[in-house]
């Protein structure tokens, strides 16, 4: 059952659905979540241009050894900035609710907790970062033509890493409240300013790996100093107020209640893809450049099935606060149908396209081969990840979160890692060991939709046919 609220109406409800706000208590369910999700897709999509961008630069104008350097360190840096971004959805669902729910002060106490949240994080991360960097490429099996590159760009990523977590705990507050579009303008000027600065870093200066790493957190801190200034502007409850800063502990609680399982679950999962960049690795530094020019696909991929799924978990957090699990029910169905039918198109168009978007990235023929054969073993499967983010988002939108951790862990690493483990035991080669991502998506697929059966969501009454529903 959901918490008790206390509803607030007046001019306080006017004040706080101000216009770049998206209440998705009332109104056409399948258009609020397109109206969300759009932005956040493009968003996204800036956003992974940072690193797409530097791979593509390094890729055309340093050399595979390069690439390879800049592609295979994302399961290194997603094991911080995953946890991070873990508890960032933690604090964007207690925000939802109580947007969903008119609770003002705890709206404000959950924003100011969350900054606070934001801040220690990013002391801790880059000294942690710091000190896992030669470690983690030695357990990573990096060959020694790229082990020096790939130090190089973590040691500068990780100097500046508390850009990108504090960018995404501001945008994490506007995007609770429904508001992708003021997120969106950040991310395309950082993105843009990034990829100036990486051309004129590497191509005219000649900086290298170094040109693309300094790049990419400058850039990152024009995006958290525009969110910032946002944030602080804003007259809304969810505004930040410097002045009354102070951290709430019943709200931390609730935050790292919720947040905490997905933090260690995005961490734990990022670091089993370090063993699996291993194995990657033992193919030699051109299968390494051909993941990772797949892996930027991959990554682009994913943009739809993700918005979809954090705007399903914006959906239900502020209709479970609104007390309607009927219609965040409904939320839920139509997102699934719009990221199936998405990613379905999207996978048939990648596996066509294969050859021609990869020479983006190197004209080298034997990583081409490499990228080529990963992503049409791998692109057919993509429908999978529907069904585990929309269910999972569903979920956290109603606290529900430990269950769900459970089964991604379960799937994504423990399950993976014996599945690689077997086939490094069997001598079976490539293609094996490029299923290992199908193979724990279709597991988890399955898990979480048991869970989400089994949920309150599922268990509210069936919902009244309603035309603005």
């Amino acid at each position: 059952m959901a918490p008790a609220t206390k509803p607030l109406g007046g001019k306080f409800t006017q004040k706080l659905l101000k216009k770049t706000d998206t209440d998705m208590t009332h109104g056409v369910i399948w258009e609020q979540l397109l109206e969300f999700s759009v932005p956040m897709a493009i968003g996204l999509l800036f956003q992974q241009l940072y690193n797409t961008v530097d791979t593509i630069v390094v890729g055309q104008f340093v050399g595979k050894e390069a690439l390879a350097a800049v592609g295979s360190t994302g399961s290194i840096i997603n094991m911080l900035v995953g946890f991070c971004a873990g508890l960032a959805v933690g604090a964007s669902v207690v925000i939802s609710q109580s947007y969903g729910a008119r609770e003002m002060q705890k709206l404000q106490d959950a924003v100011h907790t969350t900054i606070i949240v934001g801040l220690v994080l990013s002391v801790i991360m880059t000294v942690l970062g710091l000190l896992i960097v030669d470690t983690s490429l030695r357990m990573m099996s990096t060959p020694n033509d790229v082990f020096g590159l790939a130090k190089q760009y973590l040691t500068i990523y990780f100097s500046g890493v508390s850009g990108l977590i504090m960018y995404n705990m501001g945008a994490g507050i506007l995007q609770a409240v429904g508001d992708t579009r003021r997120p969106l303008y950040f991310l395309c000027v950082s993105a843009v300013l990034n990829t100036v600065l990486d051309l004129l870093f590497v191509v005219s200066f000649h900086w290298g790996v170094k040109g693309v790493a300094i790049a990419t957190i400058l850039s990152q801190y024009i995006s958290v100093i525009l969110v910032m200034v946002v944030l602080t502007r804003e007259d809304a409850p969810y505004g930040i107020r410097w002045r009354h800063m102070r951290l709430s502990v019943p709200v931390l609680k609730q935050i790292l209640k919720i947040g905490m399982p997905s933090a260690l679950q995005q961490a734990i999962t990022s670091f089993s893809n370090v063993f699996v960049q291993g194995y990657i690795n033992g193919f030699g530094s051109a299968a390494m450049a051909g993941w990772a020019s797949y892996g930027k696909l991959d990554a682009l991929m994913l943009i739809p099935v993700q918005s979809i799924g954090m705007g399903t978990t914006t959906f239900v957090g502020q209709n479970y606060g609104a007390h309607n699990l009927r219609r965040a029910r409904k939320g839920v169905n139509q997102g699934l149908v719009l990221s199936v039918s998405i990613t379905a198109i999207l996978s048939v168009l990648v596996m066509i396209f294969a050859r021609a978007v990869l020479t983006l990235f190197t004209k080298d023929e034997e990583v081409l081969q490499y990228g080529e054969r990963f992503i049409r073993i791998i692109s057919p499967f993509y429908v999978l990840l529907c069904f585990n983010q929309i269910y999972g988002g569903a979920l956290r939108g109603v606290g529900i979160v430990k269950a769900p951790v459970v089964a991604m862990i379960g799937s994504f690493v423990v399950f993976r890692q014996i599945y690689l483990y077997i086939n490094s035991l069997l001598h079976t080669g490539f293609i094996p060991v490029a299923l290992a991502y199908p193979v724990g998506w279709a597991l988890c697929s399955l898990l979480l939709t048991l869970l989400y059966r089994r949920s309150l969501i599922c268990k509210a009454p069936t919902p009244t046919i309603n035309a603005n529903e």
